[in-house]
């Protein structure tokens, strides 16, 4: 094995408590397996009742302390940790890929993202602590601030492991709370060794847990005071509920099925190539993917043959090698998204390219970037997130019908529209059911801003000043520094302010 293997190996079966990875308790565990080589890369732990248990304790006893710290203190030190991440990011590139499976570059811009959200929120938390209102009454101070929740539960997908984790956690460390991560089953060792960077923070600040079925403890725990969720619906959907019923803050961000415009205006070569990376990033594994196409009738042949082209072109293979798109992350991934593109053509869509495994890949979880045509509006691949790489394209004879259909879904998350009419822009702008827009710029993000959908694409918003303000409380405060009689309300009311009939 190389050094890096070697890295992964050496975090088997541990857990992150108060600064220190410990060998876990748990009698069972589960393999990382490798995505591009099917080779068992290591083993997590299955931690214990008591060991998690005790990381909630810790958080729970760390935060008393974290709260205390000034503002600029907890931005001193996550730009302390950022800049380890930036000396470890060759590093923890590799081992994502290895244990993920995405190319070697997106596991780097990955890393890069996180550095860039650490600096930014680090910063964002010291802007605004509270507000001063103007008083009500003559010579008080009424005003606000901003506490920490407490502890935050961070469960974590497996598609952007390190990023999803950064954006949840920094938001809330930089708020003065505590933070437990549980990540995705597949990607548990990168996310244990991607902790080891935030050693600068006090111990226990941040602390992991691994396990397939320790989530629920977590969400239901008294001793935890807000969820950050993302994956599917229906687990997103109990977090809610239990959170519901504890009236506790969560987060759920929970899947999303964008659509994705071309207008006769919009440049051919940048709408292809920009719906290419949107529906074949990451082997399409992204929740803001464009997994429903609608092209005008107008361009609609010259951007299928353009884009599948384009798919065709791209080179699969190990992240570790020269390669534009590796595996998807399981075997069961690779399965649903197979049989979602064989019903595709069941139902009468016809595949231009893909829709196959690429030859000479025997071992690894690879498929073939795949662009459909002839589907319809309702057919089932574009009822549900498919998590894949394939573009299914609808033709349309207008705005309105291509508008109509994006509507047309349970979900809301992202949405995109090429083209280059003003009207048509700002119309899609006005009406897309979506929490984000993108205009000519498909899958951008900015820490600044709020990322979150609607529908059942999830509730709250991460990154920005929505994504601090979720992990902290509001405490309104009104002060008389003179302690002075406020008899204009106090007892005992004037016999003129008595019902008519009650007057003296």
């Amino acid at each position: 094995m190389s050094a890096s293997a070697d890295e992964l190996h050496e975090l088997r079966r541990k857990y992150l408590v108060r600064g220190e990875f410990r060998a876990s308790n748990a009698t069972t565990w589960y393999e990382s397996i490798g995505p591009a080589t099917e080779e068992v890369i290591g083993h997590a732990a299955d931690c214990t009742p008591d060991e998690i248990a005790e990381v909630v304790r810790v958080a729970n006893e760390v935060q008393k302390e974290w709260k205390k710290t000034s503002t600029l203190e907890r931005a001193e030190t996550l730009h302390e940790v950022a800049r380890e991440i930036r000396a470890r990011q060759h590093e923890t590139a590799e081992l994502q890929t290895r244990e993920m499976g995405k190319p070697y570059k997106e596991s780097h811009d990955e890393v890069d993202w996180c550095i860039s959200a650490i600096d930014y929120l680090a910063e964002a938390a010291r802007h605004e602590y509270g507000v001063i209102h103007g008083p009500t009454v003559r010579g008080n101070m009424q005003y606000t601030i901003k506490e920490p929740i407490g502890v935050l539960v961070v469960i974590n997908t497996y598609n952007y492991p390190l990023l999803l984790a950064t954006w949840e956690a920094a938001s809330a460390i930089a708020t003065g709370n505590t933070v437990i991560i549980k990540p995705s089953q597949l990607t548990s060792l990168v996310t244990l060794k991607y902790l080891e960077a935030f050693s600068a923070l006090p111990a226990g600040v941040i602390q992991c847990v691994t396990g397939r079925r320790i989530a629920g403890g977590l969400v239901a725990s008294p001793d935890t005071h807000g969820v950050a969720f993302t994956g599917g619906i229906e687990v997103g959907q109990k977090v809610a509920k239990a959170c519901g019923e504890m009236l506790k803050p969560c987060l759920v961000e929970a899947s999303g099925n964008d659509p994705f415009i071309v207008m006769p205006s919009a440049p051919m070569d940048v709408a292809v190539q920009g719906l290419a990376f949107a529906a074949f990033t990451n082997c399409g594994q992204v929740c803001t993917s464009a997994e429903r196409v609608y092209v005008h009738e107008d361009v609609h042949d010259e951007l299928v043959e353009r884009l599948a082209e384009v798919a065709r072109s791209l080179r699969i293979g190990n992240g570790l090698e020269a390669v534009d798109m590796g595996p998807m992350c399981s075997v069961e991934d690779r399965n649903h998204y197979e049989a979602a593109v064989a019903r595709a053509i069941e139902q009468g869509a016809t595949a231009v390219c893909g829709a196959r495994r690429p030859a000479g890949l025997e071992r690894g979880f690879f498929v073939q970037p795949t662009v459909l045509t002839d589907v319809k509006p309702d057919d089932d691949l574009l009822q549900d997130e498919i998590f894949g790489p394939v573009a299914p394209i609808v033709k349309v004879k207008s705005l309105d019908e291509a508008l109509e259909y994006s509507n047309r879904s349970r979900y809301g998350l992202g949405a995109n529209i090429h083209t280059m009419d003003l009207a048509e822009a700002f119309r899609a702008i006005d009406e897309f059911e979506a929490g984000m827009v993108w205009v000519n710029a498909p899958l951008l993000d900015n820490d600044a801003g709020p990322f979150g959908g609607r529908k059942l694409s999830g509730m709250g918003r991460e990154l920005g000043a929505e994504g601090l303000d979720l992990w902290r409380h509001t405490k309104l405060v009104f002060i008389d520094p003179s302690a002075s009689a406020h008899d204009f309300w106090w007892f005992p009311y004037k016999d003129e302010e008595a019902h008519p009939n009650a007057r003296a």
